[in-house]
């Protein structure tokens, strides 16, 4: 689920815990986990309510001070259209960003993350990646992901993928352009020589 930047300390303080989106169809899901501006929130209740069933109370816990204010913000939505209610709780900080700073590894963690490393390579179709991508986001940190994917040798939405499940192990941060190796990942490739 996606926020804006206004919402972020609404979130992180608890005063949000609502959310009404327009979808098609669900995009989260009861018990689902998501990310969002360096937090972690799950999901205790998704449903779909009709335009007309929102409430003070809903727009209030969704951070608009009215329920015209958030209706507004729908687009004025017909009364018997369906919408999506979230209601979600904040857990505490994103758990990648926990991850990141862990960068006193122990023997064990390197195992771990080697053999996860190589579990990745082996079920790639296309090879071996990820040592390659580590070291060229730590020789290019800040470098557009278009121009590591070339150096990488892969299409840039397949380059960006992976990066990703790099990032799912706190091994990499994304910046405003490019990446960076977190303290972690940094801690890895010391220990891979």
């Amino acid at each position: 689920m996606l926020f804006t930047a206004d919402a972020w300390p609404g979130l992180a303080d608890g005063s949000i815990t609502v959310t009404i989106r327009t979808w098609t169809r669900a995009q989260a899901k009861t018990g689902g986990r998501y990310r969002v501006a360096g937090l972690l929130l799950e999901a205790t209740d998704v449903r779909q309510v009709r335009a007309d069933e929102l409430t003070e109370a809903d727009a209030v816990a969704a951070g608009e001070g009215t329920l015209d204010a958030l209706l507004h913000r729908l687009g004025a939505p017909e009364p018997d259209r369906l919408l999506w209610r979230v209601e979600f709780h904040c857990i505490g900080r994103d758990d990648r960003a926990e991850r990141r700073e862990q960068a006193d590894l122990t023997a064990e963690d390197i195992t771990a993350l080697k053999v996860r490393l190589d579990r990745l390579d082996a079920r790639s179709p296309s090879g071996p990646w990820t040592r390659t991508t580590l070291r060229l986001i730590e020789k290019y940190p800040g470098v557009v992901s278009t121009a590591l994917a070339r150096h990488a040798k892969q299409e840039r939405p397949a380059f960006k993928l992976n990066v990703r499940k790099l990032k799912e192990m706190g091994l990499t941060e994304s910046l405003d352009i490019g990446y960076r190796l977190s303290p972690r990942g940094e801690a890895l490739l010391r220990s891979l020589g």
